[in-house]
Order: C-alpha cells, then structure tokens, then sequence
C-alpha cells in the first residue's frame, strides 16, 4: 500500500511548490475550470473515436486527470463554488468517475460550514444533476473487477496501481456523498428508492454480515452506508422498499452474528419500524422470529460496544423504541405473540423494564434538579430565560436520557393495557416495592404526549395524543 501512495503522490501536479506558489483567485479558477472542459471533451472525443486504442487517447487522459488534481485547490475556498455551477462544470464532473474524490472534498463538512452561500449553490447544482444516481451506478460498478472497467475508472493509473485500492477509496467517497446528500432531503431519498438504491444499499452492506471491516476506512464506509440508509428510511415508500428487498431478515442476521455490524443493525431497524409507517416492518420482524433476536439485547446490554463508539443510552434507546414501535404498530396474532414474551419466565422481562424505568428516572430527576438550580440562579439575577435557554436545557434532559425513560414508560403502558392480569400485576407490584409512582408516570407520559409526531399534520398528533391519553386513564 506505501508503494501505492507514493506513485500516486508522484502523480499529483499539487505537491510540486512551482504548482502551489501561483495565486488561486476568481480568474485563475475560471482558468481551470474552462481548461478542464477542454481536456474533458477531448478525452471524449478521443475515446469514442478509439475504443478499442487507448493508446490513442491516453495522453489526453494523463492531461485530464492532470487538471482534475489540480481543481482539488478549489475545494478550499468555497466562496468561488458559483463558477463550478456558472460555468456548466457540474454536469461534466458527474460524468466522470474519478472526480468522485473531489467531489468529496468540495462537498467536505468542514469545507461546507465555511462558506453556507457557495456550498448551497453547488449542492443544489449537484441534486439537479442527479448525483445521487450517479453514485448509485457507481456503487454497483466498483464491485467489477474486470480489468478494462478499472482502465475506466481510475484512467492511467491503473496501469501502475492494481486496480482494487482505488476502488476501496472511491466507494468511500461514494459512501460519504451519499449520507450527506440524504441527509433531511426527501427528493434525493426518493429518486434513490425508485433507482432501487435500497436493494445497492443492502447488497453493499451484506458483505459485513459475516466480517468485521478490515480497514478503519471500511468501517468508516460501512456506518456511511448504514447512515444513508437510515436516511432513506425516513420516507415510508422506501420502508416498503426495504422490506421487499428482505432488508429486515439481513438486519435481524447481523444482530444474531454479533459482528461489528450489528449496533448499527438496530439503527436500521429503529428507523425503519417506527411511526404508522413502519406497521408492516413490524409484523414481518416478528414473522421472521425478530423477537428471539431483539429480547436478549433488551435483556442485557452487550459489553463489546465501546469499539463501534456506542453508549450503553444509545443501545438501550434502539431496542426500547423497536419494542415500543411493536406495541403501537401490531395487531392479532403478532399482537400476542410480543405480550407472550413479557409473561415467559416468571416476567423476566417485565423486572428488566422497571430496572430500567429507575436507573433513567433517577437519571433525568439528576438533571431536572441541576437545571432548577440553575433557573433559579437566573432569575435570582434578573437574567431573562429565553426560548434559547429553554431549548438547551430541554436538550440537556434528553441527553440524560428523557427519551428513553419515555419509551419505557410507554412500554409500561401498553402493557399495563394488555388484558393480562398478570403483567398489569407484576408492573405495579415493583412500583409498590420501590416506592415509584404512578403520578410520576402520568406526568413523564403527558410531557411525551405533547412532544409527540415531529414534521407530521396535526391531525394525526391529536389522535395519536388521544391514543396515549386513553392508555393512561386505564394505567
């Protein structure tokens, strides 16, 4: 790999100083840009003409891949991206595959927050030319290792690189364009679910069912993927998608094989069951013995998470909003089959859930109590609480861990609703013992309740509040 790196540094024109002394402005960018328009429409030109002689076009695609390099200087002054879109080059860069490294660093986080004007501009340029289609095509084109598509992919490089590095790089790029061009964008979400997106997504993930990523990179493009298919599941079309392209069975292997795969499995699985949307999610995870699955993770709390750089919350956040999602979203049969789990065993699980109702209880009253204190001091000082403040404590609740309190007491609810005596016992038998109260679940529920159907119409608040608010009444 060392060697790779440094024939491939000898490549880039950047690391000469000469290169790197010339002043980068509005007009030597314009420069650039119009000589790499130039050197593209050649190598086309000279590819449709030869293609069976690269011999004859491989000059003008050292030059173009020369050019390519050198734009990469561009990725560091966001401000001048309007010419990148004034001057039509974002559909000639979606042409080509090996700019897919710059357009991961023009499109960089970092890169992004310095500039929110320039990096607006090219973003929307880049949706309208369908980049997601393009890194969609891609992904599936990176798994061919036939030698004459990595001659395309990664131009006269290839012949001094195997082919295999530069397709690893370029589906991480992929992977990290990806997730960001998803991210709270229900056009970009649905064109990939109609160019079947989910089922690319699932196939490139399905090689992590049985094997932990070998690389850092890997596991960094592994938990891209992961993203941007969470992502996708927040459209309820690509919930059906997902769930006729058997992403849940895939899912539900991965939690049982215990790799490193398997955190981000649950975050899949959260997503995609979750809202009225996620019903028929629901009934096919438990058709499929998801049960068996996800009741041990609720049962315990796996140890190896640390590796995948997950908290114990989250972990437990995941599993009591699959369950909760269950209890909302099941009907009949699938119905009694989850509340059969809670009596097996003398309600093993039922002591696990009011285990879990003290620990966050005590730990959000923690914070709740910190930020009395600190309102108090506030107005003893004449200072005003703003919606700001209140937001920011708000988030400091839920960083305690009120979201998860809240899905367990949801859970509790609707389980102290279930027409099984014994259950609806056992619940109130542990409040008695410990000294918990039922006012205190009222309250905890009514505050969830009123948070309840983020971005969805009021109608269906208000009837999903009578819903929790009628579970209560007969708590």
């Amino acid at each position: 790999e060392m060697i790779c790196k440094e024939e491939c540094a000898s490549f880039l024109p950047l690391s000469g100083s000469i290169k790197q002394a010339e002043p980068v402005d509005e007009s030597s960018v314009k420069k650039m840009i119009l000589t790499f328009e130039k050197r593209s429409y050649k190598n086309q030109e000279l590819r449709i003409k030869f293609p069976d002689n690269p011999e004859k076009f491989m000059e003008s695609e050292l030059d173009l891949n020369d050019i390519i390099q050198e734009m990469h200087v561009i990725a560091t002054m966001p401000d001048l991206y309007h010419l990148l879109v004034e001057l039509n080059s974002v559909h000639s860069l979606l042409g080509l595959l090996t700019v897919v490294d710059l357009l991961q660093e023009l499109t960089d986080i970092d890169t992004l927050h310095e500039s929110e004007e320039g990096a607006e501009v090219l973003i929307d340029a880049l949706l309208e030319g369908q980049v997601v289609a393009l890194l969609v095509q891609n992904m599936e084109r990176l798994d061919e290792s036939v030698k004459e598509e990595a001659d395309g992919v990664y131009n006269t490089l290839s012949c001094h690189l195997n082919a295999k590095m530069p397709f690893d790089a370029n589906k991480l790029y992929c992977s990290e364009i990806l997730a960001i061009l998803l991210q709270n964008n229900d056009d970009t979400r649905e064109l990939l679910g109609e160019m079947d997106g989910i089922d690319v997504l699932l196939q490139q993930l399905s090689v992590f069912k049985r094997h932990n990523p070998s690389t850092a990179e890997e596991q960094e493009m592994m938990e891209n993927l992961f993203d941007a298919l969470c992502s996708c599941l927040m459209l309820a079309n690509n919930r059906d998608r997902f769930l006729k392209g058997e992403g849940l069975q895939l899912m539900n292997l991965m939690l049982r094989e215990k790799k490193m795969s398997r955190t981000s499995a649950l975050k899949v699985l959260d997503h995609g069951m979750i809202g009225p949307e996620g019903a028929d999610n629901c009934h096919k995870f438990v058709d499929i013995l998801g049960l068996r699955t996800i009741f041990p993770l609720f049962m315990k709390t796996p140890k190896k998470m640390k590796k995948t750089g997950t908290s114990e919350k989250e972990h437990e956040e995941h599993v009591c909003s699959i369950i909760a999602s269950m209890l909302r979203n099941l009907k009949s049969q699938q119905r009694s089959r989850l509340f059969t789990k809670f009596t097996e065993n003398d309600c093993e699980k039922v002591d696990r859930l009011m285990e879990l109702y003290f620990k966050y209880l005590e730990a959000v009253q923690q914070a709740d109590k910190r930020i009395e204190g600190e309102k108090h001091e506030m107005v003893r000082r004449g200072e005003i609480l703003d919606d700001g403040m209140e937001d920011e404590f708000y988030l400091r609740r839920l960083d305690a861990g009120l979201f998860v309190l809240q899905l367990i007491c949801y859970i509790m609810v609707e389980i102290g609703n279930s027409g099984i005596a014994q259950l609806q016992q056992r619940v109130h038998q542990i409040l008695n013992v410990r000294g918990g109260s039922v006012k205190v679940i009222r309250h905890i529920m009514r505050e969830y309740a009123e948070s309840i159907g983020d971005g969805k119409t009021e109608e269906f608040k208000e009837v999903e509040r009578k819903r929790i608010m009628d579970l209560l009444d007969s708590f």
